[in-house]
């Protein structure tokens, strides 16, 4: 194993710190490294507060600031964060409007974001947005229902542009669920990743295979395949999206084709005209197309694609200013 750390034990802090000196104009770090949080808050809005296991940043502390998350709680890598951590971050937070948590659906994260909103109930007005947007398997040894992935990105940014706005919690919750109804991902992995405390590749692969349908943290997909070409990845990753959606001719549509942390940029765009061939093929038009390594899984090679359907007010919300440490536009 060759990463750049110390140790595994000092991987995450080390990191958290490394994060806050470096966008110390939009975040700060909690005392003790329990969350990171918007380092100006606005009174009267609803706090978003999202989190899970390290090692897919920037998800989602590279998420926090104007027209995002207003605070995340990173747990150990591929580890929920606890409870504790949620409450002191709701606790910080929120400015009297509550709280909406953003959880992606695994059983970690669903268990101690559950936990957490029903102790700070007495306090603070809560309520839950669950992403499950991974087309490529129902069930898995980590998840009841699909896994929450790379849709996570547009559901905290369209939900954060409308929380800027004032949107009550009531009305923020409503939309995230119709977000995360309209959006699919799909993925395929060329390599694996290497957690540090296991210090070996989570699974193995052949060099001329790929992985149809993988996980974030590595989790099985769909089937194991020989390596094919770009034109041909998509075929399979967005036919499967689009049957999900059941998209009609003529749609508009958001595309996120997000690396997972050991794929060349280049390669990414290689990805994005393979995707819109498959997509201008069905009638369908992406109308704005993010690209990049958001949603990693260390250093694994490969991506997942993402597609969410696109009305007026989605697109009005998206376009709107946003300023965190991954994205920026309109400030």
């Amino acid at each position: 194993m060759k990463k750049l750390i110390n140790s595994v034990d000092s991987v995450l802090s080390e990191s958290l710190l490394g994060f806050a000196a470096a966008h110390a104009d939009i975040v700060t770090l909690a005392r003790g490294l329990q969350f990171v949080r918007r380092r100006t808050l606005t009174p009267g809005k609803v706090a978003l507060i999202s989190g899970g296991g390290s090692g897919h940043e920037p998800l989602h502390t590279g998420f926090i600031g104007h027209g995002m998350l207003d605070a995340a709680c990173p747990g150990q890598v591929f580890t929920s964060p606890t409870p504790d951590q949620m409450m002191a971050a709701a606790g910080e937070v929120d400015t009297g409007a509550g709280v909406l948590f953003i959880v992606k659906n695994y059983s970690g994260d669903m268990m101690n974001f559950h936990l957490a909103a029903e102790m700070l109930g007495r306090e603070h007005a809560t309520a839950t947005v669950v992403v499950n947007d991974d087309v490529a398997v129902e069930n898995s040894t980590y998840t009841t229902g699909r896994r929450g992935v790379a849709g996570t990105l547009l559901v905290e940014r369209i939900v954060g542009a409308a929380a800027e706005r004032g949107e009550s919690l009531a009305d923020l919750k409503a939309l995230g669920d119709a977000v995360t109804k309209s959006t699919a991902s799909m993925a395929v992995a060329l390599t694996s990743c290497i957690v540090p405390a296991a210090g070996s590749p989570t699974f193995e692969i052949g060099a001329d295979e790929m992985e149809i349908g993988v996980g974030i943290h590595g989790e099985p997909g769909r089937r194991r395949v020989k390596m094919a070409g770009a034109d041909d990845i998509p075929a399979e990753l967005a036919g499967a999206i689009l049957r999900d959606l059941s998209l009609q001719r003529g749609q508009e549509v958001f595309l996120l084709v997000n690396g997972f942390g050991g794929t060349p940029v280049m390669e990414l765009y290689v990805m994005v005209n393979a995707v819109n061939k498959v997509l201008a093929g069905a009638g369908v038009k992406a109308v704005r197309t993010l690209t990049g390594s958001y949603v990693t899984s260390m250093e694994m090679a490969g991506c997942s694609i993402t597609v969410c359907t696109a009305d007026a007010a989605m697109l009005e919300l998206w376009d709107t200013p946003i300023h965190t440490a991954a994205l920026r536009w309109g400030m």
